[in-house]
């Protein structure tokens, strides 16, 4: 957990079922926070290069095209949520610089329906233009419609988001690039989820 005053990521004993994991984060004053799991390390993988961008094996119906150089790759994932505390701050909303985040830039509790909404993507502290942007809605698990829309971000690396309907959602984006000196694997690829709601107007 991080936020504007002095936070901690340590959490009561909660229980670990077989499909997810319940924890309680405090917050003792009042304020913006934001919850986030932290960079984790996950498998290993190959890909190579097309004209449309990096892709991993596996991902597309056909097999890697004749020649392509496969390279290693080790996924790198992160998922955020802020909660609200009285009255918001904007300490939280200050992007730490290191890895691929979403940084809101409205308060999280004024995303409204049918209005839009500002972000701005970034890695290691630099916008990304043109990034592919998948919205996932919460109600798609009984409507089966899972995604709200399929975007991205501007020149500026600014992410306008409209969503159609008060609820919970969440913004899913990857980034594959050169790893840093010393890692595991020559190259990395980068998600990042945030999940948010949004009021009725």
């Amino acid at each position: 957990m991080w936020s504007g005053q002095t936070a901690t990521r340590r959490s009561a004993p909660s229980p670990n079922l077989r499909d997810l994991a319940v924890f309680e984060a405090p917050t003792p004053v009042d304020g913006l926070y934001r919850l986030s799991s932290g960079p984790r390390a996950g498998r290993t993988a190959k890909m190579y290069h097309t004209p449309s961008g990096w892709k991993m094996v596996g991902e597309e119906d056909a097999p890697p095209p004749p020649g392509a150089e496969l390279v290693d790759v080790q996924s790198i994932t992160v998922a955020e949520a802020y909660v609200m505390r009285g009255v918001p701050d904007e300490a939280a909303l200050k992007p730490t610089g290191q890895g691929l985040e979403l940084q809101p830039l409205i308060q999280p509790n004024q995303i409204v329906a049918g209005e839009d909404a500002t972000f701005r993507l970034l890695f290691d502290g630099q916008p990304l233009a043109d990034a592919p942007v998948t919205v996932f809605r919460e109600a798609g698990q009984y409507d089966g419609k899972t995604i709200e829309t399929e975007t991205a971000t501007d020149a500026s690396g600014v992410l306008t988001l409209r969503v159609s309907a008060p609820g919970a959602y969440m913004t899913q984006v990857r980034y594959r690039t050169a790893a840093p000196a010393g890692s595991p694997t020559p190259y990395r690829s980068y998600t990042h989820t945030l999940t948010f709601t949004a009021d009725a107007g």
